[in-house]
């Protein structure tokens, strides 16, 4: 499976993800049965996963809801580095992101949209932007998982070997001191 490529890096040319937040929570199996007790916590883990992907891709992440679903004014946020939007009470998150698609829009960007309302792939690939299904988002994301998950174990495994041979009663001395034992 090919999955989107890695942030640019060079100059100041980057991607960015714009997120469809409640087409992806109603779309993936995990943030569907946290919406069913409490649709703010399929937010905040929609929230935190996307925040997971901006730190491993290095995109910069924008997640659009409607407002209709939040009474209110139009906020915009931040939460662990990813831009939260909820719009105006007028306003579909469709309208939004189509705005942002074109607003932000130029030759160095490349916008993606995670979106797997058909209708919205269209319109926004008429801006120039890419589409993203949300299973597409949802199987990167595992990979993503695992590779994290893959180089945290390297690095666990890594530390507990030391680069000098120790006796293991030297080693173990080492270990009580690195503890604050004696």
């Amino acid at each position: 499976m090919k999955f989107i490529g890695s942030a640019i890096r060079s100059g100041d040319a980057m991607d960015i993800l714009l997120v469809d937040g409640y087409n992806i929570i109603g779309d993936w199996v995990e943030l569907r049965e946290l919406k069913k007790d409490k649709l703010v916590d399929a937010r905040d883990r929609l929230i935190e996963r996307m925040a997971e992907y901006k730190s491993y891709k290095g995109w910069r992440v924008i997640i659009i809801f409607d407002a209709h679903l939040v009474p209110g004014i139009e906020a915009k946020n931040r939460h662990h580095e990813v831009e939260v939007i909820f719009t105006r009470e007028s306003e579909t998150a469709d309208e939004r992101i189509e705005k942002l698609a074109t607003s932000l829009s130029n030759r160095r960007d490349q916008i993606y949209v995670a979106t797997s309302d058909q209708t919205e792939q269209r319109v926004v690939f008429g801006k120039g932007a890419l589409r993203i299904s949300a299973r597409e988002l949802e199987i990167e994301m595992e990979e993503i998982q695992r590779n994290i998950s893959k180089k945290v174990k390297e690095i666990q495994e890594q530390r507990a070997f030391s680069k000098i041979h120790l006796s293991e009663e030297v080693a173990e001395i080492f270990e009580k001191w690195r503890r604050g034992l004696k």
